[in-house]
């Protein structure tokens, strides 16, 4: 499977949410001969709504499938807590990852869970989220549930 290709996809997602003021993670779900079943990004600032992640958003895209294990979810970031445990919920068998080194996210304890993980370390995706986080401190905090306390 081209993982390059199946990133690609992730990754023009994440950069339209970057266009439009929001967190740049995007996603994309694809069955195990690489057809897109649904992409998405981080919308929680453009839709006012928490529960939007990159992954959550592809995921919801692509509809019900029967089986998830032979999926794969793509994100240009390491899964947070939230989409880890969507990951393992619905047992998704293949997660590739653009980038961990911004955000490492919750890997360990997907492949734990017997998912196959994949780190691309991609500079583009690393890149990418870095200038967010530089520029966007206070919603990137927001994101990861790092709130400043008063």
């Amino acid at each position: 499977m081209d993982y390059e290709a199946l990133l690609d996809v992730a990754l023009k997602e994440a950069r339209k949410g970057f266009e439009e003021g929001g967190v740049p993670v995007g996603a994309a779900l694809f069955d195990a001969n690489g057809k897109l079943l649904g992409r998405g990004r981080n919308r929680r600032v453009q839709d006012n709504d928490p529960s939007v992640h990159g992954e959550t958003d592809a995921f919801r895209k692509a509809g019900r499938q029967t089986n998830y294990r032979d999926k794969v979810l793509v994100t240009t970031l390491a899964p947070c807590w939230y989409c880890s445990g969507l990951i393992r919920q619905f047992n998704i068998g293949t997660v590739v990852v653009g980038e961990s080194k911004n955000f490492s996210g919750h890997l360990d304890w997907l492949r734990e869970a017997g998912v196959k993980v994949i780190e691309m370390d991609d500079d583009r995706c690393t890149e990418l989220m870095a200038d967010f986080i530089e520029r966007c401190p206070e919603i990137w905090n927001e994101d990861i549930g790092e709130c400043a306390h008063s």
